[in-house]
């Protein structure tokens, strides 16, 4: 049930096969310190034959004439010069800094950094495929690419993942079906580990409890384990966390357990505010009850959000992320932007997204589609395929198509959703960024908003296609993102459920033409 970034990531490191601590390696053997040896002398070597040939030709290339002749130019020169150097030099940058920011507002991405990736590297070597040394460029190189594939395949928290008992418990006594695999639910028990619990647990019998109660795999036992917690310390904020997300079949019933835990877990935060400079295990304690308050809050928003109350879950967003703002990677802004246009309050939207939709911060379908839709907003309801094939586009119609193939190309799953050429299910409780899992969290809950105005998915309609001529061969190279991570598939058949799997077109990369 927590939530964030770094959860889905350390829940993802869990899950994988174990491999070698990163910093170590085998000491090296006997040839490996005599050719480093080798290397070393070899380097002085040419180093003490560079300055003999340079002392050598001295006469002959004049360098001490030359040196005289530089020491006296530089010292005729007038503070004029240097304010003129500098004049230029911070205008040069200026018009370097405007032409940035001009082209990272149209394109979403850094013009300097693209043609480093798309250009320099390559001269660089940064594709080279040989075999390498260990410790040699190249390698560090692989091992920087292997890296990032990592990230792109790793499995993230689902910010709008749903109630398991009045949402996904209800679903499975209408048709009989599992919504949650075994693996998805697996990665949910460690975020419990991860975010609500401690070291100092064991001071406090209830939490003792609840500690296993996450562990457990059968939840009647984890129910159990919950009020047996309670009858411990009345003021157990886990334990009615746990009971709101799994016992209670209704929202109406999760708001008041929800309401409960808030009631005990601001008295708890509190009293570990005071203590929290007295020793390591205490600032451990502090971390882990402002997890369980910030998680209590945004369950709160999310319940106010499904039972109409909309302006009162913005709120509660809002005043979440100014409290605390070193907690923005649990992706509250993604609540916070459906609700928005939900209310459709088009102008805040964009402002969450000035703040959040930066090269510097990860993307997502929720950014990367609702950028798209704020730009199609404008254009689409006048929108005709045979007048913009006559006329050719205007300049709001290009920024709305680029704004669209932008983010078909993070992920190409998506529009067959809001198209609804596939059918959707109850989105999981971790999805995979730019796969089928994520594609379906962010069309359960935008769909709606996209049919809301008027000619939206009929320009999404003509123009998403268009992203594939774009990047004919997206496993080698993207356009605006890194190329897309062939592992994806793999990684989704683990999430979603069997019965989608089997029923469904299922192949991420065949959305992609062979060109």
């Amino acid at each position: 049930m927590a939530d964030g970034d770094g959860l889905g990531e350390a829940a993802a490191a869990a899950a994988s096969p174990l491999a070698p601590a990163p910093g170590l390696s085998p000491p090296p053997g006997w040839r490996e310190r005599l050719r480093a040896g080798l290397a070393g002398t070899g380097a002085s070597l040419w180093f003490v034959a560079g300055l003999g040939l340079l002392y050598a030709l001295r006469v002959p290339l004049r360098l001490c004439e030359n040196l005289a002749a530089v020491t006296v130019f530089l010292n005729s020169l007038t503070p004029k010069f240097y304010v003129a150097l500098t004049g230029t030099s911070s205008l040069i940058s200026g018009l370097i800094f405007i032409f940035e920011w001009w082209y990272f507002h149209k394109h979403g991405t850094s013009f300097i950094e693209q043609v480093s990736i798309s250009h320099l590297r390559p001269l660089m070597g940064g594709t080279e495929t040989s075999i390498s040394e260990p410790g040699s460029p190249s390698s560090n190189r692989e091992s920087e690419t292997s890296r990032h594939n990592l990230s792109e395949c790793k499995v993230w928290r689902n910010p709008l993942n749903l109630f398991r008992g009045a949402e996904y418990r209800r679903y499975t006594w209408v048709t009989g079906k599992e919504p949650l695999t075994y693996y998805d639910m697996n990665l949910s028990a460690q975020d419990h580990q991860t975010f609500f619990t401690c070291d100092t647990d064991f001071l406090r019998p209830s939490d003792t409890v609840m500690q296993k109660a996450w562990r457990e795999r059968n939840p009647p036992a984890r129910i159990k384990a919950a009020y047996q917690a309670l009858e411990l310390n009345n003021d157990c904020a886990t334990a009615y966390v746990l009971l709101a997300e799994e016992e209670a079949t209704t929202i109406v019933d999760a708001e008041r357990l929800f309401k409960q835990a808030l009631k005990a877990g601001e008295t708890i935060y509190r009293r570990s505010q005071q203590c929290q400079h007295q020793s390591p295990q205490h600032e451990a304690q502090l971390r882990r009850d402002t997890n369980v308050l910030v998680y209590i809050k945004r369950r709160l928003a999310m319940c106010a959000r499904k039972l109409g109350r909309i302006r009162e879950a913005v709120k509660i967003m809002r005043d979440l992320m100014k409290e605390f703002p070193p907690l923005t990677l649990l992706n509250i802004h993604e609540n916070l932007l459906e609700s928005l246009l939900e209310l459709q309050a088009y102008a805040d939207v964009q402002a969450v997204l000035a703040k959040y939709d930066d090269i510097s911060l990860p993307k997502s379908a929720a950014i990367c589609y609702t950028a798209a839709l704020l730009k199609t907003r404008t254009v689409s309801d006048k929108f005709s395929p045979e007048t913009a094939s006559r006329r050719g586009l205007s300049t709001a119609e290009i920024n709305a198509v680029e704004a669209i193939h932008r983010a078909v190309e993070f992920n190409p799953h998506v529009p067959k959703y809001l198209l609804e050429m596939k059918s959707l299910i109850l989105p999981p409780e971790h999805i995979l960024k730019r796969g089928d899992s994520e594609a379906i969290a962010y069309a359960f809950f935008h769909l709606q908003h996209w049919k809301r105005i008027e000619g939206a998915l009929n320009l999404l309609q003509c123009t998403w296609e268009g992203t594939f001529r774009m990047i004919p061969y997206p496993l080698e190279k993207g356009h605006l993102f890194y190329p897309y991570p062939s592992c994806t598939e793999t990684a989704d058949r683990e999430l979603l459920p069997r019965y989608y799997i089997k029923n469904s077109w299922f192949v991420g990369l065949a959305l992609w033409p062979s060109g």
